[in-house]
C-alpha cells in the first residue's frame, strides 16, 4: 500500500467510518480500475457493483450510525435511495447526489442486455468508462465528505489515487520498475503518469530509467517539454492533460 492509499485509508477510519466497509470500498475501487486498464471490461461493470454496495453502507452509516452487514442482502435500490433522501439532517450529496450515482452504475450493471441491441456495437468500453468514471467521482466526494478537504484537494487525492494503480508499473521498495522496453521519452511519461499530480524530480526520474537513457535524460525531458507533454513546475516535472491522453491513446500503459 501506497503512502497515499494509506492517507485515504486513514482519512476515512479516522471520521469514524467502520475499517471493514474502508477497505471493501477501496479493494473494489482498484480492482476495477486495474482490469479497466487491462479493457477487461466486463468486471469494471461487475466491480462497479461491489463498488457500490460498500458505498451504500457507508451512507447508512452516515446517516443511521449502522449498517447492513457484509454477506448481508442491501434493501432494494428504491428502499435505500428513499431512506437517505429523509436524512435531512446530512448534505444533498449523501441524501441525492451519491445515491443517485450509484443507481445508474447498479443499471448499467443490472439492466444492459449486449445480446439484444441491434446496431452491432459493443457498448462495453463506453459502459465500463461511464461505470469507472462515476466512480472515480463518488470517492471523490467521499474523500471531501470525511476528510474535511475542498473538492479540488479531493479530486488531486483521487488523480493521484487513480494514477498510481496501473499494470505497467511494478513497484519494488519504492522502486518503479516499468514492465515493458519503451523507448527513453515513453518511459518517462509512463512514469509521470503513475506519479500523477505528485510529479517527479530530475534525481527521481534518472534514478528511475534504464541506464542507457540516464546520459540524455535532461535533452529527453526538454523535448517532451517543448512538445507541451510535460510542466516543470518548480523542480518537478508533472504530466500535462495532453501528456495524459496521449499516453492512454496510445495504450503506454499496458504491459507486455
Amino acid at each position: 500500500m501506497t503512502a497515499l492509499d494509506v492517507r485515504v485509508q486513514q482519512g476515512f477510519i479516522a471520521a469514524g467510518i467502520p475499517a471493514e466497509l474502508v477497505k471493501e470500498l477501496l479493494e473494489a475501487f482498484a480492482e476495477a480500475k486495474r482490469r479497466f486498464y487491462r479493457d477487461d471490461l466486463r468486471p469494471s461493470e461487475i466491480e462497479g457493483a461491489r463498488f457500490s454496495e460498500a458505498v451504500f453502507r457507508i451512507l447508512e452509516w452516515a446517516t443511521t450510525q449502522q449498517y447492513t452487514p457484509l454477506g448481508g442482502n442491501l434493501p432494494k435500490i428504491p428502499t435505500l435511495m428513499g431512506k437517505l433522501e429523509q436524512a435531512t439532517a446530512s448534505p444533498e450529496s449523501v441524501r441525492f447526489h451519491i445515491p443517485r450515482t450509484l443507481r445508474l452504475i447498479y443499471d448499467v450493471r443490472n439492466k444492459r442486455d449486449v445480446a439484444h441491441l441491434g446496431d452491432g456495437i459493443d457498448p462495453n468500453r463506453q459502459d465500463a468508462t461511464m461505470v469507472v468514471r462515476n466512480m472515480e467521482w463518488v470517492l471523490s466526494e467521499l474523500v471531501r465528505l470525511h476528510h474535511n478537504v475542498s473538492a479540488t484537494e479531493a479530486h488531486g487525492i483521487i488523480a493521484d489515487l487513480v494514477s498510481k494503480d496501473i499494470p505497467l508499473i511494478q513497484v519494488f521498495d519504492g522502486f518503479p520498475r516499468v514492465l515493458k522496453q519503451l523507448k527513453a521519452s515513453d518511459h518517462m511519461l509512463a512514469l509521470l503518469y503513475w506519479r500523477g499530480v505528485e510529479g517527479a524530480t530530475f534525481t527521481e526520474l534518472h534514478s528511475w530509467a534504464r541506464a542507457a537513457m540516464r546520459a540524455n535524460l535532461k535533452r529527453t525531458l526538454n523535448t517532451l517539454d517543448a512538445k507541451d507533454l510535460i510542466h516543470l513546475n518548480g523542480d518537478r516535472h508533472v504530466l500535462t492533460n495532453l501528456g495524459e491522453r496521449d499516453v492512454e491513446q496510445r495504450k503506454l500503459l499496458e504491459p507486455q
